[in-house]
Parts: structure tokens; C-alpha cells; sequence
């Protein structure tokens, strides 16, 4: 029998602590403590080569519950749909009207941390409704 494994969701992108941060936001997630040794994770980037300054952040479910999110410079862009994405279940049992206004308030929150709404998708006979959204480099995921 094979044993359950943790595992880490890693983005690729420009700006890595910008997208962490937001991703922060989204999810209620914190950033690791700085490096042992420095006071802040800006004097860390600064002990390093300008040019391996800022190309990593992480962060992580406080509860520990939730996987770890990594966040790598890379530096190409994005230039075509992701194949994998993240569902942020923020309307988890709730249906119609009630479960619509909640993902709405959702979406209007994160458009103002820098979050673009595609599309609302409304429900049908087989599916409850979901709103496709991209973060601030761009990376699909669904409130749903």
C-alpha cells in the first residue's frame, strides 16, 4: 500500500513575492518567516547576487491543513492556457442566488487586489455556478 504524500503547489512567474502575497490573500495563507538570520525577507534578498534576488517565495496554510505554495522566476511568460488550475471553493455548499452573491463578493475582492474576472458562469441543469478568474500574472483558477 502506498502511503499519502504531501505535495507543494509551484507557479512559475515574473515577479514570484508579488504573486505569492496575492495568492496569500486568496487563501488565507502566511509567509514563512525570513531565512534564520535575517530580520526580513527583503535583507535576505539583499545578501544574495542581484541576479538570484527575489527569484524564489513560499508560502503556507497557517492551519498546516493546506499544501505549501511555491512561487519560482522563470523568464519566459505565460503564453497559453494552463493546463492545471487552482479551484478556490468559496461557495461550498451553497446553491442558487445565495451561493452566486457570495462568489461574487469573492471576486470583487480579489479584482481589487489585481485579480481579472473572465467569466461568470451561471448554473445550470448540471453544474452550480462558477466565476473563471486569472491572478496578477495572468494564471487561471475558478471561484467556485
Amino acid at each position: 500500500m502506498s502511503s499519502i504524500r504531501e505535495i507543494q503547489v509551484t507557479f512559475d512567474c515574473a515577479d514570484p513575492e508579488r504573486v505569492a502575497r496575492f495568492w496569500c490573500e486568496v487563501m488565507g495563507y502566511v509567509a514563512p518567516p525570513p531565512p534564520d538570520g535575517f530580520a526580513s525577507w527583503e535583507a535576505y534578498n539583499l545578501s544574495l547576487p542581484a541576479e538570484e534576488r527575489g527569484a524564489w517565495f513560499a508560502c503556507k496554510d497557517p492551519s498546516g491543513a493546506g499544501p505549501r505554495m511555491y512561487f519560482q522566476r522563470v523568464p519566459e511568460g505565460k503564453v497559453a492556457k494552463n493546463r492545471v488550475h487552482l479551484d478556490v471553493r468559496v461557495g461550498t455548499g451553497l446553491v442558487g442566488e445565495e451561493r452566486l452573491a457570495v462568489l461574487k463578493a469573492e471576486c470583487d475582492r480579489l479584482v481589487a487586489l489585481g485579480a481579472v474576472c473572465d467569466q461568470i458562469l451561471l448554473a445550470d441543469e448540471e453544474n452550480e455556478s462558477c466565476i473563471n478568474m486569472r491572478d496578477v500574472e495572468g494564471n487561471e483558477f475558478c471561484l467556485d
